[in-house]
């Protein structure tokens, strides 16, 4: 059996665990990327999901080399619409009332992947294992032993840290006996591109409703990316609607402040949880991403906040004599809180309380004290573009 080992040893190739394996290798520091998956083949663009990505988030990019990489299939999102069903009018934040060009960009999955998948190609200090899964964690004399399964045979990986990035049933959770607690809501998603009448012009919708969240997400030319929620009972009907009762199901849900949808592609449908960590950390052990907190997607903030799990990570690295050692994970964990917590409190509201029936007085009301109040609004702008907390360095700039 072969024996190596990694100053950092990082468990799941997705969007976060990639991130994350850059964000170390700019700072200097080598990692082992451990991935179930073979290398991404692009997606069909009419199955592909669409990302939101925060300004913040596109600074992130930017910092570990990526963003350059898939600037060119972004959209900006120059404001967001947010209205409810049965309330009078509708909060409108735009980019321009913070003097930025955009609040934020929509990509493709399938872009950001290949940009993540051109950059590591590039990174010095990544190493990977492909189409490889870890089947045991064990004690090592400084940090954690992990017995990985390759094509290649067998690999005992010793790693002074160890990082899970593997998603939501997260298999290092698991392993490293850390519980978690999950709430269904009774919700999937159903995802898919959408052409409009007129152009977005860089709006993004979201409308709450009792039967559950709807966003619209400009994307080039005249396309959109439609996200409706669906009771669980209800999907499997949906589904099988053909594309004209679809888009009556859909305009319906959304309304009408962005127009006439003409023509749907093939959708997709994926069950909502949410699902918590019970912490974060774990000696010598760190979860970031959807292992530590998969979010209701309303807001699109599940990718956002895992970056900046992945960038703080890195960030807290950079200067550290002993990755794993406790007081450092200690302050990583304490610092990620806030903004954690912060984002797990908005998406439940949203999903629960800000879909659920309610007298159409008060909708109303809180949608027209925050278009009449600018500090308010100044304020919802700063958090919808990704700056809560104490964010990441990398993700920082000079505002105006």
């Amino acid at each position: 059996m072969r024996r190596t080992h990694a100053t950092v040893a990082i468990v799941g190739g997705g969007l976060v665990g990639s991130s994350l394996a850059l964000a170390l290798d700019r700072a200097g520091i080598g990692s082992v990327l451990i991935e179930a998956a073979p290398p991404r083949a692009d997606a069909p663009p009419h199955e592909e999901r669409n990302l939101a990505l925060a300004r913040a988030t596109a600074n992130g990019l930017r910092a570990i080399g990526v963003w350059p990489l898939l600037a060119g299939e972004a959209q900006p999102i120059r404001s967001i619409r947010v209205s409810r069903a049965g309330a009078f009018g509708s909060t409108h934040l735009r980019a321009h009332e913070a003097g930025l060009d955009a609040l934020g960009w929509t990509v493709p999955a399938r872009a950001l992947g290949a940009a993540l998948e051109q950059a590591l190609a590039a990174a010095t200090r990544v190493e990977r294992r492909l189409s490889a899964r870890v089947v045991g964690i064990g004690p090592a004399t400084v940090g954690h032993t992990l017995r990985v399964e390759t094509r290649a045979g067998t690999e005992q990986l010793d790693a002074a840290l160890l990082v899970g990035a593997d998603g939501s049933a997260s298999g290092v959770r698991a392993m490293l006996g850390i519980g978690m607690q999950a709430h269904d809501y009774r919700q999937s998603l159903i995802v898919g591109q959408v052409r409009c009448a007129r152009p977005l012009d860089g709006c993004a919708h979201e409308r709450l409703t009792d039967a559950g969240p709807v966003a619209l997400l400009p994307l080039r030319d005249d396309r959109a990316g439609l996200v409706l929620s669906v009771a669980a009972d209800q999907v499997d009907a949906v589904m099988a609607l053909d594309e004209s009762d679809y888009l009556a199901c859909a305009q319906a849900r959304l309304g009408w402040h962005a127009g006439r949808l003409l023509a749907a592609a093939p959708r997709q449908a994926w069950p909502i949880r949410r699902v918590l960590s019970d912490a974060l950390t774990a000696p010598r052990a760190v979860l970031v991403g959807n292992a530590a907190q998969t979010v209701h997607p309303i807001g699109a903030q599940g990718f956002n906040l895992g970056l900046r799990d992945a960038l703080t990570l890195a960030e807290s690295l950079t200067s550290a004599a002993d990755p794993g050692d406790p007081g450092l994970l200690a302050h990583y964990a304490a610092r990620r809180a806030p903004d954690r917590e912060g984002v797990l409190r908005m998406t439940h509201t949203l999903a629960t309380l800000g879909c659920a029936p309610l007298p159409a007085l008060l909708p109303t009301l809180a949608l027209l004290v925050i278009d009449a109040l600018p500090p308010l609004r100044k304020h919802l702008l700063r958090y919808g573009m990704g700056w809560r907390a104490a964010p990441p360095r990398a993700a920082l700039e000079a505002l105006p």
